[in-house]
């Protein structure tokens, strides 16, 4: 048996050493960005020994502790959904369900204490909002456009306005609050009810 076939027999099984690694790095991350300490607490160092790796295989994959915190939070986000298509509403609903379904208690403190940071923190709260905020605020303004061209919304509407009070009200603010059912839909009719067009 040939030496290269040695080492691929032996190999470990399971996920690759550097797809665990990494999946360490991200969970020690956000297990430090949720505690009281916030991003102050979070340093390369802290996640190395959380993480039980040396600080070059950190290094090596993020070039700072904002790209890191950035990138971790970007693993608790799942995507939204890609809208249908059939109707604003419909629409609306599956982007709010996604929102709502998301309010985890540890993301949530992740979430307030990067905002609560951002004076002290203006970079990485400025990575934060252009790499993970923005992408998903705009699939809710391209709803809300259409839905206005389309003459489902008022051919008046504020979508910036639109845009905050679906978003807003689904921002998790209390971390052991959990989301009454039916709630997201609650949130898109009771909007509706204001931004609609009018009809004859």
């Amino acid at each position: 048996m040939s030496e290269r076939a040695v080492t691929k027999s032996t190999r470990a099984p399971g996920r690759p050493r550097s797809e665990r690694a990494e999946k360490a790095i991200i969970e020690a991350t956000l297990d430090l960005l949720a505690r009281e300490s916030g991003v102050a607490g979070v340093s390369i160092e802290a996640v190395a020994a959380r993480a039980g790796v040396g600080k070059t295989t950190i290094y090596r994959r993020w070039p700072s502790k904002e790209a890191l915190i950035v990138d971790a939070l970007g693993t608790a986000k799942a995507p939204l959904p890609e809208p249908s298509g059939a109707s604003v509403r419909e629409d609306l609903l599956e982007i709010a369900r996604a929102l709502a379904a998301e309010r985890g208690r540890r993301h949530s403190r992740c979430f307030w204490n990067v905002v609560g940071s951002a004076e002290k923190h203006p970079e990485l709260y400025a990575r934060y909002k252009q790499n993970i905020i923005e992408p998903r605020r705009a699939i809710v303004r391209d709803v809300l456009r259409r839905g206005v061209a389309e003459g489902e919304l008022r051919a008046d509407l504020d979508v910036e306005v639109a845009m905050s009070m679906l978003v807003g009200s689904l921002t998790p603010r209390r971390l052991r609050e959990p989301v009454p059912e039916g709630y997201a839909d609650a949130v898109v009719d009771t909007l509706l009810k204001g931004i609609g067009a009018v009809r004859d």
